[in-house]
């Protein structure tokens, strides 16, 4: 069937807008949209919840903390981080390679950096600061890397003779390096798993595979053995023994939320939660909303992760294919960690829930990661019926 060609009198989001909007508002998911804005939604209540604990927490003798001040801090990173994720989507394939392959080196000499220059908190130096701004570079480093590991990657299809895998993984030799110097386990092994799932995906061998989770355990036992941090939480974890005040409180949210909750505002077991506003706030969730929204929050997750992984399941593009796969993965992990840390099956890691967690660059970084997750997935329905279809992925 011929096809209609473009009409300058075309109406903006009709099928004829050549424009970069109308191009995006046709070739993105919506569904994935709508789950991406559900969750944000959530996280601004969920924020509103935490708020108050937070502030009560974290006030001193010098300075105190108004009841809504982190919760006015969200909705201002919400404005500033959204225009950024749906900028973001609407690169196109090539331009949301180079973005990523730049930002890699960039973030990269950043966490060089921040051994040298960088400021501390809680016994961790993750942080460069700018005048009053903090930014955390492996926030940003995550997303950036994926893609870059899947551009290596995808070379491999092009010519098996290309050492891509090798250079991927000295990449991340080097990235791994420098976060267990700030000290940062969680992001290290976050990073690592997924490398691991792109190297498979990309066809790594069975045998390299074995080898990698030998190295990796014996990895994992030096550090246990060498490092006190290390050391104290999983002890904790494993034996229930020593200071458990974060996770014995957050398991009382829970409790005391049951099914349904104590309704919003309402809760008190919050007040004597450790960051109730970043790493524990989907213990806050539970006390104020109950268990039912707990599942609720787990289950967009779930369908964010699983949208991705339907959409690829026709693609023919292996860096396409990889990134989105790639992303798709950290980004469930990094959820799927936080929750089980409150919930008490895996030890405290110190990983924020995305885009429920209140944070500013870490919220921009999240913005910016799902933008690129966004602009991988953009499929025209319409491939068939307009010439101008895949102009967008050249």
């Amino acid at each position: 069937m011929a096809s209609r060609p473009w009409s300058p009198t075309a109406t903006a989001f009709s099928r004829g807008d050549l424009t970069p909007l109308g191009r995006w508002f046709w070739t993105v998911d919506k569904l994935l949209v709508t789950l991406v804005i559900a969750l944000v939604a959530c996280g601004v209540i969920a924020v509103a919840a935490a708020s108050p604990a937070a502030a009560k927490r974290l006030s001193g003798h010098n300075f105190r903390y108004e009841d809504l001040f982190f919760l006015k801090r969200q909705i201002f990173w919400v404005l500033a981080g959204l225009p950024v994720l749906f900028g973001v989507s609407m690169l196109s394939i090539p331009w949301a390679k180079r973005l990523s392959i730049v930002g890699t080196v960039v973030f990269l000499i950043a966490l060089m950096a921040v051994p040298l220059v960088g400021v501390g908190a809680n016994g961790a130096q993750r942080w460069l600061a700018f005048g009053g701004f903090q930014l955390q570079p492996s926030e940003f480093f995550k997303p950036l890397f994926v893609v870059t590991t899947a551009w290596l990657l995808a070379l491999r299809f092009e010519d098996r003779s290309l050492p891509t895998m090798q250079l991927s993984f000295g990449l991340l030799v080097v990235v791994a390096a420098l976060l267990v110097q700030q000290p940062d386990y969680g992001q290290t092994a976050l990073i690592a798993a997924v490398w691991l799932v792109q190297a498979l995906l990309a066809g790594m061998s069975l045998g390299v595979l074995v080898l990698l989770a030998v190295v990796g355990t014996v990895g994992m036992g030096l550090a246990y053995l060498s490092v006190s941090h290390v050391t104290d939480r999983i002890d904790k974890f494993l034996t229930g023994g020593g200071d458990t005040y974060q996770i014995d409180k957050a398991l009382d949210c829970f409790r005391a939320g049951g099914l349904f909750g104590v309704g919003p505002g309402e809760g008190q077991m919050k007040f004597r939660l450790p960051e109730p506003h970043t790493d524990y706030i989907f213990s806050v969730i539970g006390e104020e909303f109950g268990l039912i929204a707990c599942l609720v929050i787990a289950g967009l997750y779930i369908a964010i992760v699983v949208r991705v992984f339907i959409l690829m399941l026709d693609e023919d593009e292996p860096f396409v294919f990889l990134a989105a796969s790639g992303l798709a993965t950290q980004f469930g992990l990094q959820a799927t960690i936080n929750m089980m840390v409150n919930l008490k099956l895996l030890p405290s890691k110190g990983m924020t829930l995305p885009f429920i967690s209140h944070g500013g660059s870490s919220f921009i970084a999240l913005c910016m990661g799902m933008g690129l997750l966004l602009a991988f997935t953009r499929r025209n329905p319409y491939r068939n019926a307009s010439p101008y279809a895949e102009r967008w992925r050249a």
